[in-house]
């Protein structure tokens, strides 16, 4: 799955920025990234420290540019800049206060062009990654969420079921209506459901996969009731107009999706049922827990979160990552800039 995105990194010089520079794990895989020469490295911190650090661990990121915020040369225009972009909901000593923090400042340097994606959360929560790229990045036109997918993959079993995409398992906790001062609904919930499984359908074809995908539940075909069925339902209505170009079907269950028998018998005539490989579940403890049983139980190798919506590549870590981890996603976040 990674050929493509090398050919993407070969045919164009990306920069990532890493907002932990003083950890050992990014210090690990940026001498990899640049020994390999796939893309050029900031990392950020206290020059000093990532310096006297990444010796002390047997690190070379000599050919990384290092970049400590609080001896920035350009920041009283980056601060400009952010108070531009927060539109008077932050002040300038508000702002400045932010920026002498990674998350912030990497995700300023995105924005002004000076790196092309940024990879954080080996000590970031995931709601410090996403806040600043909602903030300064912004999600696409059109877009009303910002969503995440995990990219699944396994070398052995069934070859069709080897490379799968699974979302939201990491962002958005449950989907509601989003109403204005009146009361009316602005953005619906089955909108943003059917947006993430639209956006998951463009990742995972990113990745290789032709998507097919399946709008999870509990129910198949109006099976079942209550909870969030019909929330599932109607966001597969939702999706199938969004993107007429992708196969989209549901609600269905877990095994109508993957197994084809069961699939045509639950859901005869659909082109998804049954051979499923992208998943859309309709709550995160769902997703989270999904894709975790089938790294844990089912072998699968889990890239991501990988963050869909926003205008640029920023991607979240697992605080429990290691160096493989953060070399592999910095691949998966360089090569999707552009994309």
């Amino acid at each position: 799955m990674f050929t493509s995105l090398l050919n993407n990194l070969k045919a164009k010089r990306r920069t990532i920025v890493f907002t932990e520079g003083h950890d050992g794990r990014i210090q690990a895989a940026a001498e990899r990234l640049l020994q390999e020469d796939l893309m050029d490295v900031i990392l950020l911190g206290d020059v000093e420290e990532v310096t006297s650090l990444s010796k002390k661990n047997g690190y070379d990121v000599s050919k990384a540019t290092i970049i400590d915020p609080k001896t920035y040369p350009e920041m009283d225009a980056m601060v400009e800049k952010m108070v531009e972009l927060r539109k008077g909901k932050m002040s300038p000593e508000d702002c400045r206060a932010n920026l002498l923090k990674g998350n912030y400042f990497g995700t300023m340097l995105v924005k002004l062009g000076k790196a092309d994606a940024l990879l954080g959360g080996a000590t970031y929560s995931t709601a410090d990654t996403v806040r600043p790229a909602l903030q300064l990045i912004k999600t696409k036109p059109g877009a009303h969420l910002v969503s995440s997918c995990f990219i699944m993959k396994r070398d052995t079993g069934d070859e069709a079921l080897r490379l799968l995409c699974m979302g939201d398992c990491a962002i958005n906790i449950s989907y509601e209506d989003s109403v204005d001062k009146e009361g009316n609904v602005t953005v619906s919930a089955a909108q943003k459901l059917a947006e993430v499984a639209v956006e998951s359908a463009k990742t995972a074809k990113f990745f290789g996969i032709e998507p097919k995908v399946a709008m999870l539940s509990f129910s198949t075909k109006g099976s079942g009731k209550g909870a969030t069925v019909p929330l599932s339902a109607a966001a597969t209505k939702v999706a199938q107009e969004l993107a007429p170009e992708f196969a989209i079907d549901g609600e269905m269950q877990f095994d109508a999706a993957v197994s084809p028998t069961v699939g045509q018998l639950k859901f005869p005539g659909s082109a998804v049922a049954g051979y499923a490989n992208t998943f859309i579940f309709p709550n995160i403890e769902a997703g989270n827990i999904g894709y975790k049983i089938a790294q844990r139980l089912g072998g699968y190798e889990a890239y991501g979160p990988i963050l869909q919506g926003l205008n640029a590549p920023i991607n979240d870590l697992s605080r429990g990552c290691d160096a493989e981890e953060v070399y592999k996603m910095a691949i998966i976040t360089a090569g999707m800039a552009g994309m």
